[in-house]
């Protein structure tokens, strides 16, 4: 009976295995979007996670002679290295001489000099499937600038992470903010593309933007997916993305959830708890400036 088990088990790792090798996300599927950029001016809205394979999307459509004339990068920066809530200023990509706005700076919404020239808004980002991750309050401002000034959206689809449940309070009226400027439950458990139907269905910005979804290929939302690329600096790993919508409401106490750790959001504490275990936060990329810094946490 215990070899069966075994080999069940096996069977289906295996299985979860052949499943996530056979997903294509959406900007793998050049062919089923390059038709609509062409003989367009494009604005990229991407990060570190805008990539196509080992390639990022940003070079992918360069070399495919696609009119890339600018970036719009959100928290974290286009580089994704910047700590939570640390304002990130306008820049140039090294490697092709493009600039890139920062939405996470000056503005949190694309102003009409910065969506001058622009036809087509190409939104690339990775998100985890949590309220108050901020890159859906980015997709919803850029979806906004764009039905104001009648550019186009296209976003290209990505997995849920933390797709395969839908769990917590539904924010209330009254508390909008850019950690959770729509009424959904702490966890949502739409991919980015589906979010996006959504923001535009229910109105929830100004004026409806003329919206384009590439979709992903062989992706459900019971499958295991972990993300070849980490969001944002500190969820390394499937382990503090999948706790990420729970102890990040720790974040309004003076309560560490490990930042400036190796396992950030995998364990929490603070100096006055007792416990036999403990951590000390530590300066470092992504967090300056943590909770407790130099302090050790029980």
């Amino acid at each position: 009976m215990a070899k069966i088990k075994q080999i069940f088990l096996l069977f289906n790792l295996l299985l979860s295995v052949l499943s996530y090798s056979q997903i294509k996300v959406a900007a793998e599927r050049t062919k089923a979007y390059l038709p609509l950029l062409e003989d367009n001016k494009i604005a990229i809205v991407g990060n570190q996670t805008s990539m196509i394979k080992n390639t990022h999307l940003v070079d992918s459509l360069i070399s495919l002679e696609v009119d890339v004339i600018k970036v719009f990068s959100p928290e974290h920066g286009f580089r994704g290295k910047a700590d939570a809530g640390a304002k990130i200023e306008d820049g140039i990509d090294v490697k092709t001489g493009i600039p890139i706005i920062s939405l996470y700076g000056k503005n949190k919404k694309p102003s009409s000099k910065q969506l001058e020239n622009i036809d087509v808004l190409l939104f690339d980002i990775q998100d985890v499937g949590a309220r108050f991750y901020t890159y859906i309050s980015t997709l919803h401002y850029v979806m906004e600038a764009a039905g104001e000034h009648n550019i186009k959206v296209i976003i290209l689809d990505r997995p849920n992470p933390n797709g395969h449940y839908i769990d917590g309070p539904i924010r209330e009226d009254g508390f909008e903010s850019f950690v959770g400027m729509h009424p959904i439950p702490i966890v949502h458990g739409m991919t980015i593309g589906e979010y996006a139907k959504m923001i535009n269905g229910e109105n929830w910005i100004s004026k409806r933007c003329d919206l384009r979804v590439i979709e992903m290929e062989n992706y459900t939302h019971d499958m295991h997916y972990d993300l070849p690329i980490k969001p944002s600096p500190n969820l390394p790993n499937s382990k503090s993305i999948n706790l990420y919508p729970s102890l990040c409401l720790f974040e309004g106490t003076n309560i560490s959830i490990g930042r400036g750790t190796d396992y950030p959001f995998q364990h929490f504490g603070a100096p006055y708890l007792e416990s036999n275990y403990s951590f000390t936060p530590k300066s470092g990329e992504g967090s300056k400036y943590p909770k407790h810094k130099n302090i050790e946490c029980f």
